[in-house]
């Protein structure tokens, strides 16, 4: 490796992998970490790097020679590239072509249950990848004038999901082939287009708030605001490509949203021998609500505790606009794995005593968030669990979303700010 060259490479791809991970600084990694490490990377890129392999990767250990290629590529895979070729090409250019014309949205790869200290990432990729990948991009020799291009998102449905959006876009003001629009939060997941073109579709499978972007020589000329909001409370099972959706009078009765084993049944889905990932969404206009300031409830339940899902994860997300709240719940036997999202607040049980987000989970749980000028505390059973003062700017609220394998149910949710009461 050359010193300027792939060597600096290889270690933002450490540093996108530590990001990833959100287990703090690597110099503090232990020896149960190392082997964590390379138990996930088998997993995700089916490359087994060895404990002694991934501390000289890390510079724990004296490395003589560079890596190998095979190691690379597993490195650039577990990045979320294809292999390290295209790391590199992304990192000298930033923006590569895709040969598809239309780009299917879809989830983050999910990871095994073994994993589930990770799950809450997949909220979080909006703030590191896609944060990354912004600061990544390297501005052109001539700054183009945004006001010579156009872009704009038009939704074909006013609410729900699936949902197709076509793109309107005027980008004959670049000065080459490279335009790109970025259709959600994923720097990663953009689509190639024609610069003499001016329609681009896409579909959107879950709901989201996503600031699109249009690309062009490397510069982001527009951004455009895309909301796709749930028509309600929306029930669904991950599913690749596209998710499971559950019939709304299926799973929303009485004022409880649930789902049970006779529902599961009808879609031909068992709890064994790995329940299914259910995700419960309700996005929707909130009016002036803002994470800076609010008191939140619900009660939630996932009477299932069988099996793999014997410490019953689950994740409570309050969704914002270029921001999410994530906050875990399980089993009390299992608090010793958790991760807590709050606005640019991260922890972990690793480091915090996040032991007060253990519950009976087979019972009605209630959680209670009340937020005053960004200092947060947290409520599970009425007991106070944890108090933090987030970082992140204040921003709009936009929905929440439960999740949770097998089964589960969720009532009495509310927001309110001001003395407005957002019942969902």
């Amino acid at each position: 490796m050359t010193k300027n060259g792939e060597e600096q490479d290889f270690q933002k791809c450490l540093a996108l992998i530590e990001a990833q991970l959100g287990w703090g600084n690597s110099t503090h990694w232990t020896n149960y970490d190392f082997e964590k490490l390379s138990d996930t990377f088998h997993e995700k890129t089916g490359v087994r790097l060895s404990v002694t392999t991934l501390k000289r990767i890390w510079g724990r250990l004296k490395y003589d020679s560079a890596p190998t290629l095979t190691t690379l590529n597993a490195l650039a895979r577990f990045a979320g590239y294809t292999d390290w070729r295209m790391f590199r090409q992304q990192q000298g250019t930033d923006i590569t072509r895709t040969e598809s014309s239309e780009e299917v949205l879809a989830p983050a790869p999910v990871l095994s249950r073994s994993k589930f200290n990770f799950y809450w990432l997949l909220a979080l990729l909006p703030l590191l990848l896609g944060g990354y990948a912004l600061f990544s991009i390297k501005p052109a020799d001539t700054e183009l004038d945004p006001q010579l291009f156009s872009f704009k998102a038009n939704k074909m449905k006013t609410e729900g999901v699936p949902n197709s959006v076509v793109f309107h876009y005027d980008a004959k003001a670049a000065k080459s082939d490279s335009v790109f629009i970025v259709q959600t939060w994923d720097m990663r997941r953009r689509a190639l287009v024609s610069k003499d073109k001016n329609y681009h579709s896409a579909i959107y499978y879950y709901p989201g708030f996503f600031n699109t972007k249009l690309i062009a020589d490397n510069q982001i000329v527009k951004t455009h605001d895309l909301w796709i909001t749930s028509d309600g409370w929306l029930c669904l099972a991950e599913n690749e490509p596209a998710p499971l959706y559950f019939k709304k009078e299926e799973c929303v009765k009485n004022d409880i949203v649930e789902i049970n084993e006779p529902i599961l049944k009808n879609y031909n889905l068992s709890l064994h021998p790995k329940a299914p990932r259910v995700r419960l969404f309700n996005q929707r206009d909130m009016g002036d609500l803002s994470n800076d300031n609010f008191v939140f409830e619900t009660n939630v339940k996932n009477n299932f505790a069988q099996g793999t899902n014997a410490c019953q994860p689950m994740q409570i997300l309050i969704q914002c606009k270029d921001d999410v709240i994530i906050i875990p719940l399980t089993a009390k036997a299992c608090v010793g794995d958790l991760s807590l999202a709050f606005c640019g607040t991260y922890l972990t049980s690793k480091t915090a005593d996040l032991s007060g987000f253990g519950a009976d989970l087979t019972q009605w749980t209630k959680l209670r968030v009340e937020t005053i000028n960004k200092k947060a505390s947290i409520y599970v059973n009425g007991e106070k669990a944890y108090s933090l003062e987030f970082s992140n700017q204040p921003t709009g609220i936009v929905g929440v979303q439960i999740r949770f394998n097998g089964t589960g149910a969720v009532k009495g949710t509310w927001f309110e700010n001001k003395g407005k009461m957002v019942r969902l």
